[in-house]
């Protein structure tokens, strides 16, 4: 079985949701300390004026989060963060060929009013998977998995034990610290993700890759997957 286990982000980039559709098993990795200056509450949105952060605000000063695991992480209501949002993905992918097709979707999620960030970007993500076509990969939270005590690898090898895994699909940054001797001796085959995908129109040129995968829907819309899912891995 095939597993991959990533933190939650918030409308990732489509790296990740190569990683989605490569994987039987998806384990959002809800259960380590949040990280301030992460992906977990922001991404980025193309402009005339080039890329723009949306940040989702969260209670993150101080003690609030040091060796708070992101799941218990809470969202920021005294501002309209989530119209805010909608009204720049509006303004900005309004001449968008696919923008009325995703304006629902994008709706209903920013309408939403979530107490936690991980419940939120959680099932965002899952929703933006499912139009990208993906019907196959089941998904799971770490937070829900008990007896999880190890740290880095160890912690790695214990969930994907939980779950029967036999094959682990990591990220390719992870080769700088994962210990691979570790999943031999488990007999867990794994994999490095290799990121190489064709570019597609965009509004606001230059080309660039790195933004939200809602830059993508929005610009072609059922032929998205075609811009993530051919790509070979090693």
């Amino acid at each position: 079985m095939n597993v991959v286990i990533l933190q939650p982000s918030y409308i990732p980039w489509r790296g990740v949701f190569d990683q989605i559709q490569r994987a039987d098993l998806f384990i959002f990795y809800d259960d380590v300390q949040y990280d301030k200056r992460g992906w977990r509450n922001r991404n980025q949105i193309k402009t005339p004026h080039g890329k723009q952060w949306l940040t989702i605000p969260v209670h993150s000063r101080g003690a609030q989060t040091r060796n708070i695991p992101i799941h218990q992480i809470r969202i920021v209501w005294e501002t309209p963060w989530n119209e805010e949002h909608l009204k720049a993905i509006q303004q900005f992918y309004s001449k968008a060929p696919y923008f009325d097709r995703y304006q629902d979707l994008l709706k209903r999620f920013y309408h939403r009013h979530d107490e936690f960030l991980a419940d939120f970007t959680i099932e965002f993500t899952i929703a933006l998977a499912r139009e990208l076509g993906n019907t196959h990969t089941r998904f799971l939270r770490a937070s829900a998995i008990d007896g999880i005590t190890g740290q880095k690898t160890d912690r790695l090898i214990q969930i994907l034990q939980a779950v029967g895994a036999t094959h682990y699909i990591s990220g390719p940054s992870a080769q700088g610290y994962m210990e691979p001797d570790k999943f031999e001796e488990v007999g867990i085959t794994l994999e490095y993700m290799q990121y190489d995908y064709p570019e597609y129109p965009q509004l606001y040129p230059p080309f660039d890759s790195q933004v939200s995968v809602l830059d993508l829907l929005l610009m072609t819309g059922s032929e998205a997957p075609n811009y993530i899912f051919r790509v070979s891995h090693v």
